[in-house]
């Protein structure tokens, strides 16, 4: 056999032994939201696949419990850390301190920037002896607004709907008492983020 007619052979059982590659299964559509928008990765903190954070808040409690809920179980595709010496944070926790104008009744808001976005706490509302001054209020104001951070909008409350921390109305939340992502939030999570 000559040497051009032996490579060609070769080739073709080298070709017969390689697996063909595995695909991975399409993702599910991004959550549906309030207003009719969907959940989206172009909305949202992340950068690649984490989200550094900077801490300028002074409920270090609430920023913990949000970052441990949204990175526990499966949800692993998020990197959620502080920055460091060499990084650039992605969002920065602060503190707000205003009951009117776009603050009336409102605990938390992340807000996007052209450079760092901000997870903003209300104090006027979440300090101790506050209307809702306690940690539990705090760590679910920080979850949720976490929960924009990640990408995730407001879901649509009623209607059969199942429980979710990003609902729209506090006082739903609270009232069901829902201190991290839920079973409908974490579906949202692997649909958004694989």
């Amino acid at each position: 056999m000559n040497t051009l007619a032996l490579a060609t052979a070769s080739a073709a059982v080298l070709l017969l032994a390689v697996p063909a590659p595995v695909r991975a299964a399409p993702a599910a559509a991004p959550h549906k939201c309030e207003g009719g928008e969907s959940d989206s990765r172009g909305r949202s903190s992340v950068d690649g696949s984490e989200i550094t954070w900077d801490d300028e808040s002074k409920f270090d409690d609430a920023r913990k419990h949000a970052v441990k809920v949204w990175t526990a179980g499966t949800l692993k595709k998020v990197k959620i850390k502080a920055d460091g010496a060499t990084s650039y944070a992605d969002a920065e926790w602060r503190d707000a301190n205003s009951v009117t104008g776009k603050w009336r009744n409102v605990y938390g808001k992340w807000a996007p920037q052209h450079g760092t976005d901000h997870l903003l706490l209300n104090r006027a509302y979440l300090d101790n002896g506050k209307r809702m001054g306690t940690d539990e209020h705090r760590r679910r104001v920080a979850a949720h607004e976490l929960g924009h951070a990640l990408g995730f909008c407001h879901k649509p409350y009623g209607n059969g709907m199942y429980p979710s921390l990003l609902w729209a109305d506090y006082g739903h939340i609270s009232g069901k008492k829902i201190n991290g992502p839920t079973e409908t939030d974490v579906k949202a999570y692997h649909a958004l983020w694989g």
